[in-house]
This record gives structure tokens, sequence and C-alpha cells, in this order.
């Protein structure tokens, strides 16, 4: 039987659509087959729900640090007895392993909860300034617009600084990844979250997200996306003059230095772009080596892509799943075919499915060489040879400012003498060595990568506004 997802979670509870709502169909990547049917909501839904949002703000943003940390620690402990359920979710909706969402993918969802309330415990609403007090107080309703390739990362890094802020929340999450989405609601309902101070609805940006961007009584928005959403957002929002953070796209490089061990470094950062089907922002997906090991950094690479199980996402040893949607998956053919028309060559893999899968949308995980500087295409910086000294001028070259980049070296002084030069680079993030993700630290891009930041205290003052008292 057809799961049935109707309803959307405003002002405390469940609530049918309004008129005129429209029903999609989830489609299970895996198999190809329906699961469920999801209602979509319109911009009537999008205006309950800031309604509510807008009558609770005046009593949650009073309430005391205590009462927040009180509420976060609740979510934390609610979310912890269904870490399994929400696996089961994110696995079905995104095709995401087994493994993968059960030690990371749900993991880090988690962190960012207890990352926030570790935020809150210590974080400055006040300083002083001779005769001055400086307030940081919520800057309001914070609309919340998220992605579906990690979607409860991108929920909680979201959620629970706001409300730790005293924000209150509208969240609409991808139509792509509902089911975890309606999980997470229903953690904060059993938490005991005030009425209206969390809500969440359904719908397409182009109705739902546009309005929620324009409403007058929507003070901010947060959303993760595409450029061109980002974009749509802003577009929306600006008649009113609301904050805007952007977390967009990302084409983040890996430099290795010719004293790096190459075999380490290769392997390691091409299973980084396979994981998740490559659906993720950060992976190091262009590679940048001395020339003189490019030859041995493609067979490296080459073996490596081959190397991989693609599978059933139920199967315990599958290490990459299928590709997140229909939609997605014609991207990504249409993304190979372009870089073959465009003179690279492929290492690893190729258009279409593995040989062994005739369903689902699953993709062959795969390496293009590139041939020369100049050729074009959408894919055609993935793995170049190319002196140390120019891979800055390389770096900030590509198509689109991005916001990461990664560096590989035996020698920790030169890695950071390298880094040093850095400077120069317009990226958000710089991860040395293979370094693991940290999210009590600033993390997001410049320029078209977007603007604003997430994580740690960084993440919970994008909800502040600054107020100045002066005697």
């Amino acid at each position: 039987m057809t799961k049935i997802l109707h309803s959307f979670y405003i002002n405390g509870r469940w609530v049918e659509p309004c008129s005129g709502n429209t029903m999609i169909d989830l489609i299970d990547p895996a198999t190809e087959t329906r699961y469920a049917q999801l209602a979509m909501g319109t911009a009537k839904d999008a205006d309950r729900a800031v309604a509510a949002a807008s009558a609770a703000f005046p009593s949650w943003s009073e309430t005391s640090r205590d009462e927040r940390i009180a509420l976060l620690e609740r979510v934390i402990e609610l979310y912890r007895a269904r870490v399994d359920e929400l696996a089961d979710a994110v696995r079905g909706e995104i095709g995401a392993p087994v493994t993968l969402c059960k030690t990371l993918q749900v993991p880090i969802g988690l962190a960012q909860l207890q990352a926030a309330v570790e935020t809150l415990r210590s974080f400055q609403f006040e300083t002083q300034h001779v005769k001055s007090t400086v307030c940081r107080e919520p800057v309001g309703v914070a609309a919340l617009i998220t992605t579906w390739n990690w979607p409860l990362n991108q929920i909680a890094a979201k959620r629970a600084p706001a409300l730790a802020a005293g924000c209150t929340v509208v969240l609409k999450p991808s139509e792509i990844a509902p089911l975890d989405a309606v999980l997470f609601a229903q953690i904060m309902h059993d938490a005991g979250t005030p009425p209206g101070v969390f809500n969440l609805v359904f719908g397409e940006g182009r109705e739902v997200g546009a309005r929620l961007a324009s409403h007058p009584d929507v003070d901010m928005v947060s959303i993760t996306g595409s450029m061109r959403t980002g974009v749509d957002v802003a577009i929306h929002a600006a008649p009113t003059v609301k904050r805007i953070t952007q977390e967009l796209g990302g084409k983040s490089a890996l430099l290795i230095l010719d004293d790096a061990d190459l075999q380490t470094a290769v392997m390691t950062g091409i299973g980084q772009c396979m994981a998740n089907s490559g659906q993720t922002c950060i992976a190091p997906t262009r590679m940048l080596v001395p020339a003189a090991s490019y030859a041995r950094a493609v067979e490296i690479a080459a073996a490596t892509a081959n190397a991989i199980t693609v599978g059933n996402p139920a199967d315990p040893d599958t290490k990459m799943g299928p590709i997140a949607s229909r939609l997605h998956y014609q991207r990504v053919q249409q993304v190979i075919r372009a870089a073959i028309e465009h003179g690279a060559h492929v290492v690893a893999g190729g258009p279409g499915r593995p040989p062994s899968i005739e369903r689902g949308y699953y993709a062959r995980p795969y390496g293009i060489r590139r041939r020369a500087q100049r050729h074009g295409g959408r894919a055609r910086r993935n793995l170049r040879p190319g002196p140390r000294d120019d891979s800055v001028r390389r770096r900030r070259g590509s198509g689109r400012d991005r916001e990461r980049f990664g560096t590989r070296s035996r020698s920790l002084r030169r890695v950071r003498r390298h880094s040093a030069r850095e400077a120069r680079l317009r990226v958000g993030t710089v991860r040395i060595n293979g370094a693991m993700l940290d999210i009590m630290v600033p993390f997001g891009g410049y320029r078209r990568s977007g603007n604003g930041r997430e994580y740690g205290p960084a993440g919970l003052a994008e909800f502040l506004e600054y107020k100045s008292i002066t005697l």
C-alpha cells in the first residue's frame, strides 16, 4: 500500500493542506517504484505557517538560555531513540547506503544538535563597551529551506541554532527527502516544542519557497541549494529587505603536493568524491597533482573508482547507492556525455548504469582525465596536471567562485607554508591533509557559493540582530 503524506505541521499540530494543493509521487531511487505520495502546499499554507511562527515569536524570544537548552536536550534524547527509523527514512528516500546512513547521515544531524547546545551554553548575548551595552537579539521568524543530499544535517544545522537564538521557524524541506523531515517534526512535537515555534510545510520552491522569501512577516531566509535557487530567493526577498544566508554549490579542489603519499591521497580523495553517490557539495571533485605524478595519479584514481561496490542501498556491503532522483540521474549522464564531447578522456566508469544493474538510478563511479587547459565542458576540471606554484591561479580560475580547498603533503610545515598563500583563494574552507569537517567552526562560501555562515557560534550569530544601548 502506498503511504500518503498529506499533512503539514503548523502551530503545534498536524493539519490538512489548504485547498488547491497537489499530490506528487515519491519514487524509490533503487527500484524506480512509487513508495509514497506527498501533498505539496500552496502560498496559503506558507501564510498559515508564517502566521503561527509570528504569533509564537514574542514569547519564545523571551525564553531563557536554560529553557532553550532544555528543549534542545529533549530533542537530542528523542532523536537518539529514533536513529534506526531516521536511517531507514534517508535510505529509502535518497538511496544512501544503509552503512552510510548509520555512520554519517543520521549521526551528523545528532552532532549538529549537540553542537548547538554546546554553543548556546557559552554564547555571549551581551557585551559592554565603556558606557554602552551591545545586545544580540533574535532576528524574528526564520524561513529555512533545505536540500536533499544530507537532509538531517541540513535541517539540524539550521533549525537548532535558530531556536537557540530565540527565533521561530518555518521549515520547507526538499520534496525529494520528506520522510526524515516528518520524523524530525514528530520529534519536535514529542519534545514539547511550544505551538508555532517550529512549523513544517512541503511545497515547490516556485510557490511555497517564493512565498516564504517574499512574506513581509518573515525576517530571515536561510537556504541551502543551487546557485539558481539562491538567486531566486534573493530576488523574491529583496522588496522586504530581509536577511538572507545562502549555502550554495561548490566545486572543491584537492591539491596534492609532490611529497605527498600519492596512493593514499588519491584513494582518499576518490573515496570522498564517491561517498553519498557523489552528491556532496564538499567533495573534492577536482584533483590537482604535480605533472610528474599525473600518469600514476590517473591509474590510482581509475582503479579506486572501478573497485567501488555499487548496489542495493539496503546491503551493508554497498559503498555507493543510486542517484537520488531521475532528474539528477539524467543530469549526471548529461555531464558525462558533455565531458566526452569536449575531449575529456574517461578513465573510470562512463555513461549508463553498471552492467549488472537493470533498474534504478544507479550511475557508474566515473573519473575523467583532462587533456588540455583550454578545453570546455561542464565536467572539465576533475583531474589535471600542474606545477605547484601555479595551483592558486588554477584554483581561482574555475568557472565559478567556489568555497573549499584541500591540500595534502607529508610535511606539515610545507603545507602551512603553502596555505599561507591561500589568502589569495576566495574560498570559505581550507582542509589540510584530509582533516575532518569541524562543525564548531564557520562553514560557508564566498561570492557565488553563497553568503553567511553555518555551524558553531558563527551559525547561531546569523539568527541574531545587534542592538546598541548607550547611557
